[in-house]
């Protein structure tokens, strides 16, 4: 059972009408039958574990939440204690015109490019994907870089064509086991070098349109910074529901069986839970903070873990001084060190 501070749930639908060539991500394309099994386990689920708290956040993630029908999610969102205030986000694919009764939508957009959409295997068009509201229009635009055959220009292109949303995150492709290009590689894919010139093309344009760029991947207006996400990367408590999905109550991290027929057998059973020690908390507050472009805050960390974070860690940032910047309450990341994130947390995590 996890804590009464627990305030935000994610939960994971894992059916698409179609796999993207891309995605290696736990989803299935199946029929209804199986999503109202699906549905009535992942009930079950929320029932046993969901200790009442009411929500700051509540996101339904995928595959593709938006297969299912409004009353569906609806009926979900009314198991959980929400208020108006409750940030409750939908992801959702461009052709789905359908009133979900959530107040933020994630539109997955990959490109307006209609020729990568078509080698990338996405179902949507260009001309769909910016017919949605919600109040406020609070929608957040995903897009992927260092796709099959864009180019630095085409990138410009789609990210200023985003310009006036209220957020719009950025992801580079990673063709990972399990997805169709990894057993098809496509022809024509951009090179590391030409992917980090197009994020920084991306920030380029997105700070100076009054963007704040708030966390790695991730660019808001004022105001409409993702507050399921940040509560991430804050290192906070969250509930996991559905196949696959994780959750981590501040002292335990644990995850659900990526087996389908498995969580709809026995939805209560835990796949895996694992107590952090101190030095895993320390390690995941280093890695988590390090993502938002504000860094991490030492005083809170050298009290929460009874270190000198400037002591531990000198070696570290005396090997990277363009990379880890000093700031008021801490350090941060330059853009440089953004490019080299992977490198550069490793140190830390291997100090630890």
């Amino acid at each position: 059972m996890l804590s009464q501070q627990t305030k935000n749930v994610y939960i994971h639908i894992p059916f698409c009408r179609q796999k993207c060539k891309y995605c290696s991500f736990v989803s299935f394309t199946e029929g209804k039958c199986i999503i109202q099994e699906y549905l009535a386990a992942l009930k079950r689920e929320i029932e046993h574990y969901y200790c009442g708290e009411v929500l700051d956040t509540l996101y339904f993630g995928g595959g593709t939440p938006s297969i299912l029908e409004p009353e569906e999610v609806r009926g979900l969102i009314e198991m959980f204690n929400v208020t108006p205030q409750t940030e409750i986000t939908l992801e959702m694919n461009p052709e789905d015109q359908k009133d979900f009764g959530v107040n933020r939508l994630s539109i997955g957009v990959q490109t307006f490019d209609e020729d990568i959409l078509r080698v990338i295997g996405r179902k949507h068009t260009a001309k769909e994907i910016l017919r949605h509201d919600v109040p406020q229009n609070d929608i957040n635009l995903d897009f992927i870089y260092g796709l099959p055959g864009q180019t630095i220009e085409g990138f410009e292109k789609d990210v200023k064509r985003a310009v006036g949303v209220k957020h719009v995150s950025l992801y580079g492709l990673k063709i990972e086991e399990g997805c169709y290009f990894a057993k098809n590689p496509p022809r024509n894919l951009p090179d590391t070098d030409t992917q980090a010139d197009m994020y920084l093309k991306a920030v380029e344009i997105l700070t100076q349109n009054g963007y704040e760029h708030y966390e790695i991947s991730n660019f808001a207006l004022p105001g409409y910074e993702s507050r399921h996400n940040m509560n991430y990367w804050n290192n906070g408590t969250y509930y996991g529901f559905g196949v696959a999905a994780h959750g981590y109550d501040g002292r335990v991290r644990y995850s659900n069986s990526c087996n389908l027929q498995d969580y709809i057998a026995n939805p209560l059973k835990r796949e895996s839970e694992h107590i952090l020690s101190s030095q895993e908390q320390l390690e995941e507050e280093i890695f988590l903070g390090f993502r938002r472009v504000k860094g991490i805050n030492t005083q809170e960390i050298n009290k929460k873990f009874n270190i000198n974070f400037d002591d531990k860690y000198a070696a570290v940032i005396a090997k990277y001084p363009s990379h880890i910047l000093k700031t008021e309450q801490g350090y941060r990341l330059s853009l440089e060190g953004i490019l080299l994130s992977n490198v550069v947390l490793a140190e830390f995590i291997s100090s630890i």
